[in-house]
């Protein structure tokens, strides 16, 4: 049984005005908020002990959550008095956590199969794991490409690029990260991660074939509320 860390202390500030009254994780999708989505999730994935790192309008999140025992959960709080980075509450949690844990955002929507990917995670041993989705960018320019003495080399018109991003999911083992961890030092999880590959340790990205959405944006949330209610049962299968 794999416990799990959600990070739900953020303001949420590119959604403005939506986060202004309630926190970024409590935004509906349909009839569900996000984190409900994501609690039904890591439930099904075999999680059965959550811990929320919660600072930004904390006590709604509470008062929503509660114990944990309607979702059938077991939920527990760490309460950052002060935000602490993406990374920052790991130092407050570990304790609670188990030997490899699952550390996932507050307002990951995803369809990526959870449980796959801590079996792969135990059957590759690695200090972390990273969730990466494949994502295209396209340029509205044409690019201009141009030696040392400024003379013309290429033309290139609205290039598409194709990038790895971190999804916001990972699967962390304890001990691998204890030592670099210091209660109330601020860290976000781009700087732990680096810290653990300069240290000689394995950080392994992993993907599937699978949807993701980062919401933090209005347009993204638009697009993101279309999603869940044409293709709900990919991110809940066989649930209503």
């Amino acid at each position: 049984m794999s416990k799990a860390l959600i990070m739900a202390g953020g303001k949420g500030t590119r959604l403005m005005p939506f986060t202004a009254s309630f926190p970024k994780p409590l935004v509906p999708l349909g009839d569900l908020p996000v984190l409900e989505l994501l609690l039904r999730q890591l439930k099904r994935s075999g999680v059965e002990e959550v811990l929320l790192s919660v600072n930004h309008l904390h006590h709604l999140i509470r008062a929503f959550c509660g114990d944990g025992s309607s979702f059938g959960l077991k939920i527990d709080y760490v309460l950052e008095d002060e935000p602490l980075g993406t990374a920052g509450a790991l130092a407050y949690a570990l304790d609670k956590l188990s030997d490899d844990f699952i550390v996932a955002n507050g307002d990951l929507l995803t369809s990526f199969d959870i449980a796959r990917m801590v079996e792969e995670h135990r059957k590759q041993p690695a200090a972390a794991s990273i969730a990466v989705f494949e994502r295209s960018v396209k340029i509205d320019f044409g690019l201009v490409e141009v030696d040392a003495s400024m003379r013309l080399t290429g033309y290139r018109e609205k290039p598409t690029y194709s990038h790895l991003v971190s999804m916001g999911l990972y699967v962390i083992n304890r001990s691998s990260v204890a030592p670099y961890l210091v209660p109330g030092k601020f860290l976000d999880m781009p700087q732990l991660m680096q810290t653990l590959i300069a240290a000689g340790k394995s950080v392994v990205c992993r993907s599937q074939d699978c949807l993701w959405l980062d919401i933090g944006r209005p347009e993204d949330y638009a697009t993101a509320q279309e999603l869940f209610e044409q293709k709900r049962e990919l991110f809940l299968p066989g649930q209503k």
